[in-house]
Parts: C-alpha cells; structure tokens; sequence
C-alpha cells in the first residue's frame, strides 16, 4: 500500500527531546531551556517558567544536567519571590 512506512504528520522525528525537556545552548552562555518543539532547521527553546522562546541550532544544544536544572529552577523561583516575574 502507498505511503505505509511513513510517518504521520503529528509525530516528531526520533532523536528529539520530549516538550518541556531542560535544555542548556551553549551558543549562549549556557543559556537554559524548555525544549518546546522544532522550527525548521533551529530547535525552540524558552526560559523556564515562562518568556520569550529563541532558536538554538540542534548541534549547539545539550540536555542539562541535574544541577543545571536546579539552578535555573531556583533562579526562577528567587526572581518570582522579589517580584520580578510571575
């Protein structure tokens, strides 16, 4: 039958981080992320919590390691305690 081996249009290539994923872009000091999904050639990430997202070239892109999570997680949390987010 035509077209059986190929994939539907609502599912993600293999080798993607799963949504909301903690992501570190080392093209930006480290920045850390949540993976939100795929924009054409660029992954998007988006700080956590909340906030404008930004594209990040999938090689410059690594998943973050526990204490990287924490630190972002408490950076948000320190922020949102003094106000300056919600």
């Amino acid at each position: 039958m035509y077209g059986e081996n190929l994939c539907p249009n609502n599912q993600e290539p293999p080798g993607l981080p799963a949504l909301g994923t903690l992501m570190v872009d080392t093209s930006r000091a480290d920045r850390v992320g949540e993976f939100r999904g795929v924009a054409g050639p660029y992954w998007s990430l988006r700080p956590v919590g909340g906030g404008a997202e930004w594209e990040a070239e999938p090689r410059h892109v690594r998943a973050a390691l526990l204490i990287e999570q924490l630190r972002a997680r408490t950076a948000r949390l320190n922020a949102r305690s003094r106000g300056e987010v919600l």
